[in-house]
C-alpha cells in the first residue's frame, strides 16, 4: 500500500523529535531544574530547531494523547471503559498520586516548561538571529511555559498551595529546586504574565503558512487567558470581569468564528471534527495530528479491538446522565455519542452500532470522522490513520480550545457580573447554529447545560467545572448506561443499569490532586503535599 500524505514544516521537524524522544536518554524526567544548552543558538535555523522541540510533548499519551484525560473522567460524563485499576482509583478520587498516568504527565508538563525556559535562555544571548524570527519565538516560549504550567496549576495546585514554578528570568534559576509557590493564584498570575508577553510578540493564525500551521498564536493566547481568568473567578470574583473584552479580541482581531453553513444544524455541529476543518475558523488550540505521529485519542476511545478491523483500545465512555442532557432535537447528541443501532461510515462501509466491550452502551462520536474513509472495512486503505495500531493517530488534529469555548466563558462572565440580557448572545449564537431556540433571559443553569452539551467528550474538563461551580453532588451521583440484552445486536433491547457507584467527593480534600510521594522525596522534603492528602 503507498501512502500519499503531505506534512507541514513544523509537523515533519516536530515528528522527527518526537522519534528521537523514544530514547530515554533524550528525556529529562526532572521537574525543572539546571537548564541545558541545547543549541549554540547563533542562526534562525538554531532557534527553529529548539522551538520544535517544546511541541514535542504534545503528542506523548503522558500528556494529551491519554493520561491528562483520566482526571477528566472522573466526572459524571464518561467511566473508565475497561478494567485498569490505575484509572479506576482517579475515578473514585482514591489515587495516591504515585499512578503512572499522573505521575508520568507531571514530569513531561514539568520537561515542557523547562525547554520553554531554555529556548528564552537561549534567545536572550542569541545572535544572527532575524528580528522577526527572534520576536515570534519569544512568543512561542512563553506561550507554551504558560501553556504546560496552567494544566499543572489548574490540576495540582490548590488554593493554599500552589505548584513549583521557577522562570529562568528569576534570580537562582538554575541553581535550586523551583519553589513551590504560595497558592494556585500565584501560579495563574504568572501564566497571565506569561501569557500577555506571548500575544504581544506572537502573530495572528492568518498569517502563519501551511509550515507554520500548529504554532502558537495570538488567539490562542487570548484564549488560554479567558479560561485561566475563568478558573481564577472561582477565587476571585473581579477576574469575571475581564473575560469579555478579550473574547471580542479573539473574534474581531484574531478572526475566530463558529463553524457554519456547512447545511443543517448537524452538519454544522459535524463539521467541527473533520480533518478539512483541523485549521478553520473554529481553531484556537489542538494537539497537530497526523497518520504518523499527533495524539492517538481517536482509537483511545474507539471499541476495543475495533471490531476486529483496526486496534481501538476501549477507554472513556459516555454515560446515560450525558446521553440525557441533551435537548430532544439536539444534533450535538449524535455527533458527540455512539448508541446502539446509530449508524455510521467505518472504513468505507456504512454499519450499525454495536458494542461487546462498552461497559455504558456508548462509545464517544466526536473522533471518528478519519475512520470513514477506505473500501470494504479494510484499515490498510485509509491514508487517514496511523497503520500502526499501538500508536493509533490520525489526521484529526485533537482539540484542546475552540471559538465556541470562548463564547461560553463570555457568556459565563456577564451572566456572573448580572448582565443575564447580554450573556443572551454569545450563548444563543451557539445554539442558533444547532437550529436550537434562543433562550431570552439565560441563567446560569442554561450555561451550565450548554457547555456540558457543546463540549461534551473533549479535552476541555468537565470534572474542573463542576468543581469551580461547587456542583459537588453531580460529582458523587451513581452512574448509569444501557445494558443490551444481545450486544453484538445493535437493535437489541436494553435495560438502564448502574454502571458505577455513587463515590465520595470531598471538597476539603479532592479539589486538587494528589502531587506523586517520589516527587517530594526527591525535593527532599521542600514539597508538600496537596492540603487534605
Amino acid at each position: 500500500m503507498k501512502l500519499n500524505i503531505k506534512y507541514t514544516g513544523l509537523t515533519v521537524l516536530v515528528l522527527l523529535l518526537t522519534m528521537s524522544a523514544c530514547n530515554e536518554d533524550w528525556v529529562d524526567t526532572k521537574p525543572n531544574g539546571q537548564p541545558t544548552t541545547a543549541y549554540f543558538w547563533n542562526s534562525d535555523d538554531d532557534v527553529i530547531k529548539a522551538l520544535a522541540g517544546m511541541y514535542v510533548p504534545l503528542r506523548y499519551e503522558s500528556t494529551w494523547g491519554r493520561n491528562l484525560f483520566w482526571v477528566q473522567n472522573a466526572s459524571d460524563d464518561l467511566i473508565v471503559g475497561r478494567s485498569k485499576a490505575d484509572g479506576e482509583n482517579i475515578k473514585n478520587f482514591i489515587p495516591t498520586g504515585n499512578e503512572g498516568y499522573m505521575s508520568e504527565g507531571w514530569r513531561d508538563l514539568y520537561w515542557m516548561m523547562n525547554k520553554a525556559n531554555q529556548v528564552i535562555e537561549g534567545l536572550d544571548g542569541s545572535t544572527n538571529i532575524t528580528e522577526s524570527l527572534k520576536t515570534r519565538a519569544y512568543g512561542e516560549a512563553y506561550f507554551i511555559r504558560a501553556f504546560s504550567h496552567f494544566w499543572l496549576a489548574y490540576i495540582w495546585g490548590h488554593k493554599d498551595q500552589g505548584v513549583p514554578y521557577d522562570g529562568v528570568e528569576n534570580e537562582g534559576y538554575g541553581e535550586r529546586i523551583p519553589p513551590q509557590l504560595a497558592s494556585v493564584t500565584d501560579n495563574y498570575a504568572q501564566i497571565i504574565s506569561d501569557l500577555q508577553k506571548a500575544s504581544d510578540m506572537l502573530p495572528l493564525f492568518q498569517s502563519y503558512g501551511a509550515g507554520d500551521q500548529g504554532r502558537a498564536h495570538k488567539a490562542a493566547a487570548w484564549g488560554y487567558m479567558v479560561k485561566v481568568y475563568a478558573y481564577w473567578a472561582q477565587y476571585d470574583r473581579s477576574k469575571w470581569a475581564l473575560i469579555p473584552a478579550l473574547a471580542d479580541k479573539i473574534k474581531n482581531e484574531g478572526g475566530r468564528a463558529l463553524v457554519a453553513n456547512k447545511g443543517t444544524g448537524d452538519k454544522n455541529y459535524r463539521a467541527v471534527f473533520t480533518i478539512d476543518e483541523n485549521w478553520g475558523t473554529e481553531y484556537i488550540w489542538s494537539v497537530t495530528s497526523g497518520p504518523q505521529g499527533g495524539s492517538e485519542f481517536p482509537g483511545v476511545i474507539l471499541e476495543n479491538k475495533g471490531w476486529g478491523i483496526y486496534n481501538g483500545w476501549g477507554y472513556f465512555q459516555p454515560t446515560e446522565e450525558l446521553y440525557e442532557a441533551y435537548e430532544e432535537g439536539d444534533p450535538r447528541r449524535e455527533a458527540t455519542i455512539l448508541k446502539f443501532g446509530d449508524k455510521f461510515t467505518f472504513f468505507g462501509v456504512e454499519r450499525q452500532y454495536f458494542s461487546t466491550n462498552s461497559l455504558s452502551g456508548f462509545q464517544i462520536a466526536k473522533y471518528m470522522e478519519p475512520y470513514s474513509y477506505g473500501t470494504d472495512q479494510d484499515a490498510g486503505s485509509n491514508t487517514k490513520i496511523n497503520q500502526n495500531g499501538d500508536y493509533p493517530t490520525t489526521s484529526l488534529n485533537l482539540p484542546l480550545m475552540r471559538y465556541a469555548e470562548v463564547l461560553l466563558f463570555k457568556a459565563e462572565a456577564l451572566l456572573q457580573q448580572g448582565k443575564a440580557s447580554e450573556a443572551a448572545g454569545p450563548l444563543n449564537e451557539i445554539r442558533a447554529r444547532v437550529g436550537l431556540p434562543a433562550i431570552a433571559t439565560p441563567t446560569l443553569d442554561d450555561l451550565k447545560h450548554e457547555r456540558r452539551v457543546e463540549l461534551g467528550c473533549e479535552w476541555t474538563d468537565r470534572l474542573a467545572d463542576l468543581k469551580r461551580w461547587g456542583d459537588f453532588d453531580k460529582i458523587n451521583a451513581p452512574l448509569h448506561g444501557r445494558i443490551h440484552t444481545n450486544k453484538t445486536d445493535p437493535n437489541s433491547p436494553y435495560e438502564i443499569q448502574q454502571v458505577w457507584p455513587a463515590r465520595n467527593f470531598n471538597a476539603s480534600k479532592h479539589m486538587a490532586w494528589p502531587i506523586a510521594p517520589n516527587e517530594i522525596a526527591r525535593s527532599n522534603g521542600a514539597y508538600k503535599q496537596t492540603p487534605g492528602w
